[in-house]
């Protein structure tokens, strides 16, 4: 009797039980998933930022917490997007970070593997309603995390979208021993519409409400005072040499200094305390500067019978409307830039028709239902005119769906039992119902939505120019006033200019006063921190509505240089829809029969050229009611080759010529023929082998898109170099590179997946700039080397997650698109840098006086002021014209040619 083996740990115990089955165990590798970062990603709305200083702070402050992996801030979006570990930081730190660098900080979304969903609960009052209600929704299969706060009476659940759903919690709550209950969804998606209403209405009421004190100090320094009995009543001494003038314009300008002006003080409190400076010191320090200089100088004409005052209070009161005036019409314009997003949320319909059926698929009863209550496997009905609520899968009913507003394909296409619809979709004629399988924040325009806000998120590469210059720009802008009022005193101090110069009304300390405050309010940090992330918005924007994704500033600005564009043969310059046109059976052996092995294999494999021979295997199978195949084992797919697998204890491979000598089996000569004849059609042949035996070669046609030839030529025309890389045959490849104009010395063909990667950074090796235009998963390793992934949106999942431009429409011209698109975008962002450099580097000296010596022309404070906001908002209205594009003139031409009608 064997007596059993004690164990001190359960590690000791599998190293034992391995050797006792004759492996040998060497050392004990830690499971991996202890170690692996978990990622999470949350979008923060951010209030208080006001240049790029204050964005690339806060990034600053973000990017140093334990747990967090990357951080984007969006000075132009007001946003924040954080990836973390939730293992090691959680929301509310990140929210707390965000309240301790001194802005606001308000939770958009945050991401995970579950469903979210948010309620609002009426009647709610206590600890214990809110422990009843979450008792209740726990009981529910497949909740997973409940979070309720009271005052706001919002309930955050987190679920399995599989299991459970809304409906069901609504019902659960509402059903609760209390019955006292209400829920519904909560109020949600337009908090950031809502803000940014919100300062628009307050930059609004505080202009107007400045232009009410700001326009009597206004006249009486500047009109009045030409105006005679106005002028002597103006100039009536109050108490020595102080004026009814000046103590009228102290009067209405302290309220636009510390009340209407509140918010710079507060700003450039926060940002000073915090260590750094941004736009609303600049402006504090200025208007500071012009009311307490004017303040003193009443002060001492108050106190002393001589002295005869000068004030500024219309230069600090006039400096603080024309900014609020700015930054009303940028926050204005700034919405504009973001209209993409909101177009595409608005696609989604708010209600829909929930059918329930009985056990024979009868309609039992129609009920309308919010359409964020839609659940997986609901029935839906969709009725002619209206939007189809959510994916799903035709069940019963035949239409035209127009899914111009997702693909950008203004084409009905016709859509039948068996067939899956988009989200958001219209349906034009036909009554349909339809089955949810994906709903809420799985469904393609949520997707499309989360694309679009993270591309205008990410930053581009040149947009570190404008951040590196943000750090020093304030400080130096200081500097030089400080700089420029020391010079300019010192200069009339000891007699360096005439004492003409001076204005009869000032003398040489408040001239050089007025040069200093008007260099400090005339630089604009905003302009250069708007420039590209405006054009970035709007070009994204701009490329989702014409059915382009760009994935961000990086994706716009590589695509703009590229020079050579690698495209995949199948599903990518052909249509993507093989058929089987010929089959040759060397052998004696029933065609079904042969069909039927094959098929087997192949329909494990998602390969188009594996799935057009499961169809035409079907075909020859005819009406049969159970299309179930023989049972594959051992299935390999070989990428880039062919799959082999054991059916009905026969070993069954199919593929290329180079994987049957890789298997050594022997190609005969009528086989080679065939091969070579099918190959010389521009036609995919596919040899087939039983139990290590050549029995026959299939001949499959995938002709070539329609528009490929013209493409390549427009491309061409751009010096732009195309090639093609495939798995296929060398004979199908040339064929197709003849037909589509591309030249012999750029086909590679039979390449595996990581040979198409090589070739890739073998061309980026030589210098190119390279796109890779693919559909497939053996596409995503040379997607992810290239410069710029391009991937047709009718592919799978993992190319368009690998690359970084979607052509959601699948049409080789948006290829073009894309590129043309991200070359407007560019010029676009390098203007924008012009003006906001040239306008900063010509403007400062200006006001510093440069030109006063030769021609007299000075920048008073309150112009350069309106300067400085008209200049943030140019470059936003400058990105805003990129609204307005024009695909080329060359595609347009080609949709005439009836390649494509849009």
């Amino acid at each position: 009797m064997v007596l059993p083996r004690t164990y001190v740990n359960v590690d000791e115990m599998i190293r034992d039980t391995i050797e006792d089955v004759g492996f040998q165990a060497n050392k004990l590798i830690e499971e991996e998933m202890h170690h692996e970062k978990s990622s999470q990603v949350c979008r923060i709305q951010v209030n208080g930022m006001t240049c790029t200083s204050c964005s690339t702070t806060l990034e600053s402050a973000l990017q140093v917490i334990p747990g967090v992996q990357k951080a984007r801030v969006a000075l132009a979006t007001q946003e924040a997007e954080i990836c973390y570990d939730p293992k090691i930081v959680e929301c509310n730190q990140l929210l707390e970070a965000i309240g301790n660098t001194g802005f606001e900080g308000i939770l958009i979304s945050t991401g995970g593997d579950s469903s979210r969903i948010l309620l609002k609960v009426d009647g709610v009052d206590t600890e214990n309603c809110v422990k009843l209600i979450q008792n209740s929704l726990l009981a529910i299969q497949g909740v997973q995390e409940i979070d309720f706060d009271i005052q706001l009476k919002k309930l955050s659940v987190s679920y399995t979208a599989d299991v459970t759903g809304p409906r069901d919690f609504i019902r659960a709550i509402e059903s609760t021993e209390s019955g006292c209950f209400k829920a519904c969804i909560f109020p949600q998606g337009r908090e950031r519409e809502e803000h940014r209403q919100h300062e628009i209405r307050q930059y609004y009421k505080a202009f107007i409400w400045s232009l009410v004190f700001t326009v009597p100090v206004f006249f009486t320094s500047m009109v009045f005072m030409y105006i005679p009995g106005l002028k002597d009543v103006l100039e009536t001494k109050v108490a020595n040499m102080l004026t009814v003038g000046q103590v009228v314009r102290w009067v209405l300008s302290t309220p636009v200094q510390f009340i209407i002006g509140r918010k710079f003080y507060v700003g450039a409190y926060i940002a000073l305390s915090h260590g750094y400076a941004n736009m609303d010191v600049l402006i504090a320090l200025g208007t500071n500067a012009a009311y307490f200089y004017s303040v003193y100088s009443v002060l001492r004409a108050a106190t002393s019978p001589t002295f005869k005052a000068s004030d500024f209070f219309e230069t600090s009161s006039m400096l603080i409307s024309f900014i609020l005036l700015g930054k009303y019409l940028e926050v204005l314009a700034r919405g504009k830039t973001s209209e993409a997003i909101a177009k595409l949320m608005d696609l989604a319909p708010k209600t829909a028709t929930l059918l329930t059926l009985d056990d024979k698929g009868n309609v039992v009863n129609e009920e309308e239902v919010d359409s964020r209550l839609i659940q997986k496997n609901d029935v839906i009905k969709t009725i002619p005119g209206s939007k189809v609520a959510c994916d799903g899968l035709v069940i019963r009913g035949q239409s035209h769906i127009n899914e111009s507003m997702i693909t950008g394909e203004s084409r009905p296409v016709t859509r039948k039992t068996g067939d899956m619809v988009i989200g958001g979709t219209l349906n034009e004629n036909g009554v349909l119902h339809i089955k949810a399988t994906r709903v809420g924040s799985e469904t393609a325009l949520s997707q499309i939505v989360r694309l679009v806000e993270s591309a205008q998120m990410a930053k581009a590469p040149v947009q570190r120019f404008a951040d590196h210059i943000s750090k020093y720009f304030v400080p130096i802008v200081i500097a030089l006033s400080f700089c420029t009022w020391i010079s300019w005193f010192l200069a009339g101090t000891f007699n360096s200019y005439p004492r003409t110069w001076i204005p009869s009304s000032m003398d040489c300390f408040e001239l050089a006063l007025q040069f200093g405050i008007s260099v400090m309010v005339v630089a604009c940090p905003c302009a250069l921190g708007l420039a590209t992330p405006t054009a970035v918005m709007v070009g994204t924007g701009v490329g989702a509505s014409l059915g382009v994704l760009i994935k961000g500033g990086q994706a716009l600005e590589s695509a703009q240089e590229v020079n050579c564009i690698v495209f995949d043969k199948t599903g990518t310059l052909t249509i993507g829809k093989p058929m089987v046109v010929n089959t040759r059976i060397f052998k004696t052996m029933v065609s079904q029969e042969f069909y039927q092995l094959i098929a087997a294999a192949e329909v494990n494999s998602d390969h188009p050229l594996a799935k057009a021979i499961v169809e035409y295997a079907k075909k020859l199978r005819g009406s049969e009611e159970n299309l179930a195949w023989s049972e594959a084992s051992d299935f390999e797919s070989i990428a880039g080759h062919g799959v082999k697998a054991i059916i009905c204890n026969k070993e069954v491979i199919l593929g290329n010529k180079s994987l049957m000598m890789e298997q050594g089996i022997v190609v005969p000569v009528e086989a080679e023929e065939a091969l070579a004849e099918t190959e010389g059609q521009a036609q995919t042949g596919i040899l087939v082998s039983i139990d290590k035996e050549l029995i026959g070669v299939l001949s499959v046609s995938d002709p070539l898109k329609p528009e490929a030839p013209e493409v390549i030529s427009i491309l061409k025309s751009m010096n732009i170099e195309s090639m093609i890389v495939t798995g296929d045959n060398w004979g199908t490849a040339n064929a197709i590179a003849k037909q589509a104009g591309i030249e012999r010395k750029h086909v590679v063909a039979e390449a595996k997946p990581e040979q198409k990667a090589e070739k890739v950074k073998e061309l980026q090796d030589l210098g190119k700039v390279v796109a890779m235009v693919g559909d497939g998963v053996n596409d995503s390793p040379a997607l992810v080397a290239a410069d710029v992934g391009i991937a047709i949106g009718a592919g799978t999942d993992i190319a368009i997650e690998a690359a970084d431009i979607v052509l959601m429409k699948s049409s080789l011209k948006d290829v073009i698109t894309a590129i043309d698109l991200s070359k407007k975008t560019f010029r676009r962002i390098h203007l924008n840098y012009f003006w906001a450099l040239g306008y900063n580097l010509l403007s400062i000296p200006i006001a510093a006086g440069v030109l006063f010596p030769s021609t007299h022309f000075r920048l008073p404070p309150w112009i350069a002021g309106a300067a400085m906001a008209a200049s943030s908002v140019s470059v936003v209205c400058s990105s805003l014209l990129l609204k307005n594009y024009k695909k080329p003139k060359k595609l347009n031409t080609l949709d005439l040619q009836g390649i494509t009608v849009e």
